[in-house]
Formats: C-alpha cells, sequence, structure tokens
C-alpha cells in the first residue's frame, strides 16, 4: 500500500516535519515524488519507519540510527529481537519498581512493615525512576542507552553505605560550590574541590571516567534549564561557574 507523507505521518503518529527531515538527512527517503512534488511511500518505508520509532524510543541518537541502519551487517529481524529483550528488561525494572512502591504506601498508612532493606531499594528505584523520566531521553540521547543502563545497574548493586555517600557527596559538592561562588574564582582552590566532588560522585555510577565526558555534562548543566534550575538555588551563575571550573579541572587532567 502506498502512503502519502501526510498519511504516512498519521499512521505512525509523527509529523511530516519529521518525515521530510529524515529525508532530508537521508535517514528515511520516499519510494519516489511525482511529478507534482509528493513524496509517497510503500511498505518497505514503512518498515524502516517503524524501526527508527524503535530505536528513537530506545533513546538512540539519530546520527547512531544512521549509521546502524544503513550498515552492511545490519538485519532487521536481528534489530527487533534486541529491541524486545530491551523492553522485556525494562518491564521487569519498572515491575520492580511499582512493587517496590506499593509497599512503601501501605509502609506509610502503617499496613505492613518494611525492613530498612526494603526502604533502602525503593529508594534507589525511585531516584532511578525519577532520572529516568526526567532526564532519560537526553542521557540515552548523548550516551546511549548502553552506558545508562550500566549506570543504573550500578546504582542498583550499591551497598548502603556506597549510596549514603554518594548522597553525602551531593551535599558536600554544594556547600562548597555556594562558597567558591563567592570567590569568583572557578581556578581557585574551592572551585577545584568542587569539582574533585563533582568527579567523585559521578563515578558513583560511571563505568569509567573521561575528561572529555565531564566536560560535556558540565555544558548540558548550562543548557539545560532543569540542571540550571538545581545548581541556580546556590547562587546566580552558579551553573555557568560550574562548567568553568569543570573545563580548568578537567584541561589540567589531560
Amino acid at each position: 500500500m502506498e502512503y502519502t507523507i501526510s498519511a504516512l505521518a498519521k499512521l505512525a503518529g509523527v509529523s511530516t516535519r519529521t518525515l521530510r527531515y529524515y529525508d532530508e538527512i537521508g535517514l528515511l527517503n520516499p519510494k519516489c515524488v511525482t511529478d507534482s512534488g509528493y513524496r509517497m511511500y510503500d511498505t518497505k518505508e514503512v518498515d524502516t519507519l517503524q524501526q527508527i520509532l524503535f530505536y528513537r524510543e530506545m533513546g538512540v541518537s539519530l546520527k547512531d540510527i544512521k549509521s546502524m541502519m544503513t550498515a552492511p551487517a545490519f538485519r532487521r529481524l536481528e534489530a527487533l529481537e534486541t529491541h524486545l529483550a530491551v523492553l522485556i528488561k525494562k518491564r521487569r525494572q519498572i515491575k520492580d519498581m511499582i512493587t517496590n512502591v506499593q509497599k512503601t504506601i501501605s509502609s506509610e498508612k502503617g499496613e505492613i512493615t518494611m525492613t530498612d532493606e526494603e526502604k533502602f531499594e525503593g529508594l534507589k528505584e525511585k531516584m532511578i525512576g525519577e532520572n529516568e523520566e526526567k532526564f532519560g531521553e537526553e542521557a540515552r540521547s548523548l550516551y546511549g542507552s548502553e552506558s545508562i543502563d550500566a549506570a543504573n545497574a550500578k546504582l542498583r548493586s550499591m551497598t548502603q553505605e556506597q549510596f549514603k555517600l554518594m548522597q553525602t557527596l551531593g551535599e558536600e559538592i554544594n556547600d562548597t560550590l555556594k562558597a567558591a561562588l563567592q570567590t569568583e574564582d572557578p581556578g581557585g582552590e574551592l572551585a577545584q574541590k568542587a569539582c574533585g566532588l563533582h568527579k567523585q560522585w559521578l563515578m558513583c555510577t560511571w563505568e569509567k571516567y573521561s575528561p572529555q565526558a565531564h566536560k560535556g555534562l558540565s555544558q548540558l548543566y548550562v543548557c539545560d534549564p532543569r540542571f540550571t534550575a538545581y545548581y541556580e538555588k546556590n547562587g546566580q551563575g552558579c551553573t555557568e561557574f560550574l562548567r568553568d571550573a569543570i573545563h580548568i579541572f578537567c584541561n589540567d587532567a589531560e
């Protein structure tokens, strides 16, 4: 069955602008363009669009999608099976999180008693869930789903002491940043101490550290108003101050 760009957009739940952009970047070209200039799509293009949207749901960037789908070794069935495995894993994680939240609600109502270990697991799942909801799409686009899944797995495997350390580091970072901001010197001792603490905090969940990734994250803080709102609680201009301090910190490490 053939579709116009409008019909395909409606079928897939995307905009015609999105399909035009996919055409421009060579990700999804129409089967043909009519003499009147209409883009026409067939079953092959429908299947390709479905696969693209599967990958987008997983947080894969358009650049990586194009690279994978145009590779000679790409096999649609294998890609679908991989996607299914990821979805099943997510379903298990969501199910576990729902169970723990339900337990917590029952505990708050006095219906059951939760052990400290169960409460601790609930805190970790709550943090993972909130991070995925707020920043999941951007994080997976920037660092890839594999890296984010690994970070979540590392968080889940934390002992209570390790989790508490991460929370303490977060508080210490903000306290140090607040004091460093008053010096107006991102290269100063206090600012660089904050960067060292920030690196330690990142390594609680990162599998490996690189100065480039650290600098990239600091720029994301500046560009994303959600991060900016968090750091600006320490004082106006704190987010840019932290970015500048991290760049100095990372340049010294390279």
